[in-house]
Parts: C-alpha cells; sequence; structure tokens
C-alpha cells in the first residue's frame, strides 16, 4: 500500500507540471530576447511548483531563517544533493532573478524540460567539458551584468547514499569571475522523505539550515584545493558526522 500511494504522489507531481507548464512556456515566448525576464518566470514557476511538490509528498518544509536567502542575495547559493526532492525545493527557494544550473538530462522530461530550457536557466553537458564550460562562462557573464544569483548542486550528481559528495569545482570558477559570496544552504534529511531506488516517498519534516557566507574576495586558481576543502567542510559540521563519506581506501 505504501508503494502504491508513494507512486500516486510521483505521478501526481508529474501530472501536476504536464498540466501547468505550458501557461509558464506561453508566457517565456514574447521574452525570447529578454533572458533576464525569462529567468524570473522561471523563478515564479519554481516556486509554485516547488512548494506544490512538497505538499503532494506530504513533506513539511522548515527554514531556520525565513527570508535570508533574499537577504543574502546576490550570491552563489550551493545545496547538498540527496534526494529527487532536492530539485523541487531548490525552485522554490532559489531567490528572485536567481539562475539554476542543472544537468542536461533534465531538459528530457515532458513539458517541463522545455520550460527550464526556455526561461534560460542553465544546463550543463557534464559529457563535453568545452561546451560545458562555454555555458558557464556565458551565465557567468549573465550574472555580472545583471547582478543576479546562482543555485548549485555542487556535488554534480545525487548522493545514492545520502552521504555528502566531493564537490566539483564549477562553483569556484564562478566565484573567481563574479566575486560573489557562497552561501551554503543545508538540506537535512531530504534522503529520509524521498530516498534514491525504487520509488519511496514518507511524509514528515524537511529542514534547511541558511549558514553564514563564504567571502571568496583573495580567492585564486591556485587556492582552488583549499577553497574546495573550507566549503566541503562547512557542509558536514552542518549535516554532521553522520553522513561525512569515509575516505576511499585506494
Amino acid at each position: 500500500m505504501h508503494a502504491l500511494i508513494s507512486r500516486l504522489r510521483v505521478w501526481g507531481i508529474f501530472v501536476w507540471m504536464l498540466v501547468t507548464a505550458p501557461f509558464f512556456i506561453l508566457a517565456t515566448i514574447p521574452l525570447l530576447p529578454r533572458r533576464d525576464l525569462r529567468v524570473r518566470i522561471g523563478n515564479a514557476y519554481g516556486k509554485f511548483l516547488g512548494r506544490s511538490a512538497a505538499e503532494i509528498c506530504g513533506t513539511r518544509v522548515v527554514v531556520d531563517a525565513p527570508g535570508r536567502i533574499e537577504e543574502l542575495a546576490p550570491a552563489i547559493f550551493l545545496s547538498n544533493h540527496t534526494s529527487a526532492l532536492d530539485i523541487f525545493i531548490g525552485m522554490w527557494h532559489c531567490p528572485w532573478g536567481g539562475c539554476g544550473v542543472a544537468k542536461r538530462e533534465m531538459a528530457r522530461i515532458p513539458v517541463f524540460g522545455q520550460l527550464y530550457a526556455l526561461t534560460g536557466h542553465l544546463l550543463i553537458d557534464r559529457g563535453n567539458r568545452d561546451k560545458a564550460i562555454k555555458r558557464m562562462n556565458e551565465t557567468t557573464d549573465f550574472m555580472k551584468k545583471h547582478e543576479i544569483s546562482c543555485w548549485i548542486w555542487p556535488e554534480g550528481t545525487r548522493s545514492r547514499d545520502g552521504k555528502f559528495g566531493p564537490l566539483k569545482k564549477g562553483f569556484v570558477h564562478m566565484a573567481l569571475a563574479t566575486g560573489l559570496p557562497i552561501v551554503p544552504v543545508v538540506v537535512h534529511n531530504a534522503t529520509e522523505r524521498w530516498p534514491m531506488g525504487p520509488w519511496r516517498i514518507f511524509p514528515g519534516t524537511l529542514e534547511i539550515s541558511v549558514l553564514e557566507p563564504i567571502s571568496t574576495q583573495g580567492w585564486s586558481v591556485d587556492t582552488m584545493d583549499q577553497h574546495l576543502h573550507e566549503v566541503s567542510e562547512t557542509f558536514l559540521e552542518a549535516l554532521g558526522p553522520k553522513w561525512r563519506r569515509d575516505p576511499d581506501p585506494g
């Protein structure tokens, strides 16, 4: 019975996307020359869909400092990634004007993927490094021009066991180019609400901690590993030892 209800919840989200996304797609078409306005349409839909998806899943989201994300913008917001719920949480809490960064495969989701691409949020082709760097540079230029934020899952992919994974370097390059601070957004127990694997959704509370900004002034390419370690340890301190990955014996 639980598996059946979980599947109904997932299909409920999917159907809701199919029903609602076309209205926002139509709204983007007259604004094709204005990426900044299309991004805001994406923000509006993200906040609408993100909250709806959490409610369909029976997830009560508690943020330790409501409104703090908007107060800290513009910034580069980093969030850990352990669950499909993280996508909806990020869409919901990304600040107004903030640009999301996701893998190219998201564009394959019917209707929703097309809306994501049309609204000007960034899709990264992880299999093509040169193309990914080009798209990231374009978004960095866009961020500087319009003084907007970015929301990134720096681990690059979902953790299969809920533990915090190694960070990709893309956000460091973005910080070096924009000078924006890093704001860690720690999502607690998402993997317990909607774990990887077979469809299982467990209603309950999901907590979000918005940590203090990390200044990127003085960062450089030469000290990149130091910055990755600093940000990683900031997340792990907030998450607790349970979510620290054991060192690779190799």
